[in-house]
């Protein structure tokens, strides 16, 4: 049987998504509405801002291409292609929800003080990214998505790649927290994301199962199988 486009260009198919997905965004972003809602809570206003959180808050750039690519050349292929559906699904939701329900953010510091690199930084990001189109976090939503992945990924099942999915999770959390610490979400904006990844995943996996049982049945009793040594 010919196998269709997606399947034999999946770098392709990411390339295209990819453009679609940061044109959208950057229009978004040029074009913002005079009317925002404003999301805020009260829990917001005890987190501090950290501008140290940089740090995870920018690895995530890195962690999204990193792992589609290990997925796709060293996993099975199913793998990649059922973390490509959440997760670009998830995308494309997001920047729904910031067309037909525009949401905005007043958490920022007005002036970040210092020379150092972290200064910096934040002042950069400030500076290119605005304060609109907030909720759902896709940073959030991102995140667990990925962490998600490396748990139902075959390759990296039982105790000895126990490491790379505990680094997953606190990989994970870290970019949630700075998300908050940086200001650049508010305790909403990250709920939204986690639920819309959480639920994603479990339509993934209804899928699967009806396309592929066998798939699905090793991704959701994984643990139940025995370990590789």
């Amino acid at each position: 049987m010919k196998r269709s486009w997606l399947a034999r260009h999946p770098i392709g198919f990411m390339a295209l998504y990819t453009i679609f997905y940061l044109s959208v965004f950057h229009s978004l972003e040029a074009n913002v509405p005079m009317r925002s809602i404003l999301v805020h809570c009260r829990l917001d206003d005890l987190i501090p801002f950290c501008k140290y959180a940089v740090i995870p808050y920018f690895a995530w750039f890195l962690w999204i291409p990193f792992t589609l690519f290990y997925l796709l050349w060293k996993a099975p292929r199913e793998d990649f292609w059922r973390l490509c559906l959440p997760l670009f699904g998830g995308m494309t939701i997001a920047l729904a929800c910031y067309v037909i329900l525009p949401t905005g953010l007043d958490l920022r510091p007005y002036y970040v003080p210092g020379t150092d690199l972290f200064a910096r930084a934040v002042r950069m990001l400030y500076r290119t990214d605005t304060a609109t189109n907030v909720c759902p976090s896709i940073h959030v939503f991102n995140s667990v998505t990925l962490t998600l992945a490396y748990h139902h990924c075959a390759r990296l099942r039982g105790r000895k790649w126990l490491w790379v999915r505990v680094s997953a999770d606190l990989l994970c959390v870290s970019i949630i927290l700075s998300t908050m610490l940086l200001k650049q979400h508010s305790v909403f904006d990250v709920i939204g994301g986690i639920i819309l990844a959480l639920t994603l995943d479990a339509v993934a996996d209804a899928v699967a199962l009806r396309t592929a049982p066998s798939v699905a049945y090793r991704h959701n009793h994984h643990h139940a199988l025995p370990e590789r040594s």
